[in-house]
């Protein structure tokens, strides 16, 4: 069991971290060309800017078992295929059976703001760490 990050805007690498080192898990970091990045314990990748190609370098690297971390509904379903467990970083544990709702609000959520202004997503807290951290430990401690 490994952690792979979808490192792009993730507000978790922190403890993704902490919670790799708890549990002595290697973790992938997977980043593009616009982003620096370096920690003492994660494997980095920087990959070009190319339209996904983060996300199908992250993909290529998915083993069964692994962790996959990441706020990419369209990533998480394939990660899931892949017989990985995927996570996003507000804690939801995504699965076969809440995916392709996800996917279908995201479809939805695209089609409307051609049309009217969506608020974006609101600030993060420190309670959605909280939730990260458990959905996190949880999936480690049930899988590994």
């Amino acid at each position: 069991m490994r952690i792979l990050v979808d490192g792009d805007a993730c507000p978790v690498k922190e403890l993704v971290l902490k919670w790799a080192k708890q549990f002595d898990l290697d973790v992938h970091m997977f980043f593009d060309t616009a982003h620096v990045y370096s920690d003492d314990y994660s494997h980095v990748h920087i990959l070009g800017k190319g339209a996904d190609n983060v996300d199908f370098a992250l993909l290529s690297h998915v083993k069964d078992n692994d962790i996959v971390i990441t706020a990419d509904y369209g990533l998480a379903s394939l990660a899931l295929t892949k017989n990985a467990h995927v996570v996003h970083p507000s804690g939801l544990i995504y699965t076969e059976d809440n995916i392709l709702t996800l996917l279908n609000k995201r479809s939805s959520h695209r089609k409307l703001r051609k049309h009217v202004r969506i608020k974006g997503p609101s600030k993060r807290q420190k309670k959605d760490d909280h939730a990260f951290e458990q959905a996190l430990k949880s999936v480690i401690n049930k899988y590994k």
